[in-house]
């Protein structure tokens, strides 16, 4: 088989491909698409915990753990001991990481824009409900 008939091959292509894009569309905010992922888990539900997160963005634990460690070097979370289960560390935004909200959405709306640019709404509709059926689990 021709490696440009490989599914991994070019499902792994096109994910670098919509990687790199994004990575630049989150540059000037200083924000890797992992960290968007995590802010992204906690604009919709603030003080979730580290398992909770790495459970939604199917991350293992040591992953999750650098990603939250860059976050709140950045200052835009605080990671805190939960008071009921001193085992779970509860992750809460700061303002700044509040403050971050509504210009990321704009640069992922944009992203996605330029992802999907040579693509009719249609198709980017029906790539997006493709890929899912390859994620049946999510």
């Amino acid at each position: 088989m021709e490696l440009d008939q490989c599914l991994n091959f070019v499902l792994t292509k096109a994910q670098q491909s919509i990687h790199q894009l994004f990575k630049a569309q989150l540059a000037p905010f200083g924000v890797t698409p992992g960290q968007y992922a995590v802010l992204k888990c906690l604009w919709d539900e603030d003080g979730k915990t580290a398992k909770q997160i790495a459970e939604l963005l199917f991350l293992d634990g040591s992953t999750i753990t650098g990603i939250l460690d860059r976050i709140e070097q950045k200052g835009f979370i605080v990671k805190q001991v939960d008071p009921r289960d001193r085992r779970a560390i509860r992750v809460m935004l700061t303002e700044s990481g509040r403050n971050l909200e509504e210009p990321l959405t704009q640069a992922i709306i944009e992203a996605n824009q330029k992802a999907l640019a040579n693509f009719s709404d249609i198709e980017g509709e029906s790539l997006k409900n493709l890929l899912h059926k390859l994620n049946p689990g999510s």
